[in-house]
């Protein structure tokens, strides 16, 4: 009896991947592992004005300013770390971590609205918000300072010093500075919500100019 001869089917040997292409893959993965790491962040540091309170988040001035970025400097991320109801001692106990988390380049820091509603000490609110530009700056970050006024019920004594605080410490700390979130904006019953308090949606492109105004130097 002849031996019995076993045909094995031959299996077409998987092509090598070229040389060229292997370098390809290679030189592609830095570009990849870059991509994890976004350009410079800009941080809003904020009360319920800057978290589009009452209104779509989109509609608010910092989306806009977003929307903006995207197109002048679109580099840029937004970070937005506003709290509504939030007070400059607030803000204080947690810039620490807002910092480490989002490394910002650039700090908008627009809190103190609710200590002058509340009526808290001015002195309180101007040690807290030193407080927070110095971490700011320590940290490398450029702060532009964000000021308030307080209606007229609230007495000429405090409103004055309350609204001088925020001038005194952009002095100080030599920063950028707009000294009113809602120049062009307050005074109009119309622009605000039914609280009298937020700004509706259609006068945020207006706070988002003055915000630009004060923020566009910054920038270059």
């Amino acid at each position: 009896m002849a031996p019995m001869v076993l045909t094995v089917p031959m299996v077409p040997a998987v092509p090598a991947v070229p040389a060229v292409l292997a370098v390809l893959v290679i030189l592609m993965l830095p570009m990849r592992a870059g991509a994890a790491h976004p350009g410079p962040t800009l941080l809003v540091y904020g009360d319920s004005l800057s978290a589009a309170y009452g209104i779509a988040q989109k509609e608010g001035w910092v989306a806009l300013l977003e929307q903006r970025l995207r197109q002048k400097h679109p580099d840029y991320t937004v970070a937005n770390a506003s709290i509504s109801g939030e007070t400059s001692s607030g803000g204080a106990s947690r810039i620490a971590a807002t910092l480490a988390q989002h490394r910002p380049r650039i700090v908008i820091l627009a809190l103190g609205a609710n200590d002058g509603l509340r009526g808290l000490p001015v002195a309180q609110m101007r040690d807290n918000l030193s407080a927070i530009i110095r971490a700011a700056q320590r940290s490398g970050s450029r702060v532009l300072l964000v000021g308030m006024k307080m209606p007229p019920n609230y007495g000429p004594q405090y409103t004055r010093e309350f609204e001088l605080a925020f001038a005194a410490l952009s002095g100080q700390y030599k920063t950028a500075f707009l000294p009113f979130l809602l120049e062009g904006v307050a005074g109009r019953r119309d622009n605000f919500l039914d609280d009298n308090l937020h700004p509706t949606a259609q006068v945020q492109p207006l706070i988002l100019d003055s915000v630009w105004s004060a923020l566009a130097p910054l920038l270059r």
